[in-house]
């Protein structure tokens, strides 16, 4: 099933929703807490604003998780999962923009990830029964001001949440086997990067259980499970975003998530 959050048409409220074909029906609150359907519907066409699909307590987010692009990055093959985090504060949603920041406009890239929704409390959860705890999967792109992350901070909180940095949308598909799904990410329509969940050094099972060893994982959390190669600043010349871009990450079984790219203020 494909559950979302939109801004209501009819009066400008946010809801929660089930999408089937294109009627969206209503939920009286999140799935995560059991919402029920409500009887109210709306077509997927009137919708004008995607917010982003859960509200999570906490994003966490691994680097390096594809083999390819551990190497475009001159970096070894992690041995064990990389794990940063980014504010809940840089959360938009599908057609939202990215907003490039005052304070680091020139060097901002694109990441296309697989993003995994956790759907209940998870603490030592093991391999085998990790996805269990898992709600479903979207779509995300981890945007990165490779200047703050690389070489004026080294490391990588302030590069990787600014507002905006964390699109993710534009529906939660709980139905999904997340091994050896497509991903791609077009940059005004050019493919940039293109491979396959199958590429991960650490799979979604790994994944959750490992975070879980370290943290309690509660319901809503989202996981950024790192992005393949064919990133802006590993090319050349690099390509960093621009106001006027439009990006798009398509995944297999998900869809795809679209944004454009502004200039603050």
């Amino acid at each position: 099933m494909k559950f979302l959050r939109v801004i209501n048409p009819e009066n400008s409220q946010p809801v929660y929703g089930v999408l089937r074909s294109d009627r969206i029906y209503l939920l009286d609150r999140s799935a995560l807490d059991g919402g029920k359907e409500t009887g109210l519907v709306i077509m997927r066409q009137q919708v004008k604003t995607f917010l982003p699909p859960v509200e999570p307590p906490n994003i966490i987010a691994l680097g390096l998780n594809y083999r390819q692009h551990a190497q475009e990055s001159g970096k070894p093959v992690p041995t064990s999962p990389v794990i940063f985090l980014k504010a809940t504060t840089s959360l938009v949603g599908h057609l939202s923009p990215v907003v490039l920041p005052r304070e680091a406009p020139a060097e901002v890239d694109y990441e296309a990830e697989l993003v995994v929704v956790i759907g209940k409390k998870a603490k030592r959860v093991s391999e085998k029964e990790a996805l269990e705890y898992v709600f479903g999967y979207t779509c995300g792109n981890d945007i990165s001001a490779r200047d703050c992350q690389l070489r004026v901070d080294q490391q990588w909180a302030r590069g990787k949440s600014f507002d905006s940095f964390a699109p993710v949308g534009p529906w939660v598909e709980t139905d999904l086997d997340p091994n050896n799904l497509k991903i791609r990410l077009a940059l005004n329509g050019q493919t940039m990067q293109d491979s396959s969940t199958g590429d991960m050094i650490f799979p979604v099972p790994k994944i959750v259980s490992y975070l879980s060893q370290q943290m309690t994982l509660l319901p809503g959390t989202i996981i950024m499970t790192g992005t393949p190669s064919g990133v802006g600043f590993a090319r050349q010349p690099p390509v960093f975003l621009k106001p006027g871009d439009v990006l798009e990450v398509e995944i297999e079984g998900i869809g795809c998530l679209r944004n454009h790219v502004v200039a603050e203020g």
